[in-house]
């Protein structure tokens, strides 16, 4: 298994954009959780507006499907996003052994 990070870019107004699909895109989350395949998401408190979910899995495939299923990228609040393989070494949850 390896960790993925999908990030989000927002546009500006992310906030108020974001308030009538937030529902729906916390329930595919939510059922992403529940397959196993997203640990933790969430937004940076600081600018620029940027959000970040990590995953795991074989591969990537995951995290651009849930990117390309979201309605936050569907619906215009998400302006781009990318998928990065993160090779976690420290920690409880780290994936590789150094």
């Amino acid at each position: 298994m390896k960790h993925f990070v999908l990030i989000y870019d927002y546009t500006p107004d992310f906030l108020k954009k974001r308030a009538p699909h937030r529902a729906a895109h916390l329930k595919l989350a939510n059922e992403a959780v529940a397959r196993g395949e997203l640990q933790l998401g969430g937004a940076f408190a600081d600018d620029p507006p940027m959000g970040m979910l990590l995953f795991k899995g074989e591969t990537g495939a995951d995290a651009e499907a849930f990117a390309r299923a979201d309605p936050y990228v569907i619906n215009g609040v998400v302006t781009s996003w990318r998928v990065r393989e993160w090779v976690t070494v420290v920690g409880p949850l780290a994936l590789t052994q150094v």
